[in-house]
């Protein structure tokens, strides 16, 4: 895992496990700046983008924040690479039906759903250590072992309209759709963050990544 002095905004909005967040991407070399401000999310190499709680509460949040339109901007525009975490990469999606339809910032087509594990047998939420099948080649999954497993914590999980968008998948019932890759946007449904080795190299490699 080599060292990396790219600058990294992790947006707080109010929303997200932002101390280890910022711990684990200083950890692998990023200089953070964990900010709602403007001018910071503008001047940041590379933006994190992490959340905690319910779809239409983060959606919430964001909007209260100011900084939707910029983060457009700086990601869709700009094209800056971008990771997304847990309710971070739900957002993403058109809409999520947790506690009714509540529309996301609709980066990338698709809707967020309950699990259907409890179907199984199994319960939700989805928390503690479970594999990620890569499904798509990517660089920020360059060096990772094939069993490798991440941390989670949901109860819902997005489906994109594009499966070309999926990176990878879990199980745990069903086939969830863990990590999703779309031009410079990249993100997980686990928390790499709390995610030892394997969450570490993620972070790392997205340090480098150059979409």
């Amino acid at each position: 895992m080599g060292l990396s002095t790219r600058t990294v905004a992790v947006v707080d909005y109010g929303s997200g496990n932002l101390h280890s967040v910022k711990h684990a991407l200083t950890t692998v070399g990023a200089k953070v700046e964990v900010t709602n401000d403007l001018a910071a999310l503008e001047r940041a190499e590379r933006i994190v983008l992490p959340g905690v709680g319910a779809f239409g509460e983060c959606m919430q949040k964001l909007h209260a924040s100011g900084v939707v339109a910029t983060l457009r901007r700086e990601v869709l525009e700009k094209k800056k690479p971008m990771f997304g975490i847990c309710v971070g990469c739900q957002v993403l999606a058109t809409e999520g039906e947790e506690m009714g339809i509540h529309p996301g910032l609709g980066w990338i087509a698709g809707r967020v759903r309950r699990l259907r594990s409890a179907d199984h047998g199994l319960r939700v939420p989805h928390i503690g250590w479970n594999s990620a099948r890569i499904v798509k080649d990517h660089p920020i999954f360059a060096g990772l072992a094939a069993d490798a497993s991440f941390y989670y914590v949901h109860s819902y999980v997005f489906e994109p309209n594009d499966r070309s968008c999926i990176a990878a998948v879990c199980d745990y019932g069903e086939e969830a759709v863990c990590a999703i890759a779309k031009d410079n946007i990249f993100a997980t449904q686990f928390h790499p963050e709390k995610s030892a080795d394997a969450g570490l190299t993620l972070l790392s490699n997205f340090l480098d990544w150059n979409p």
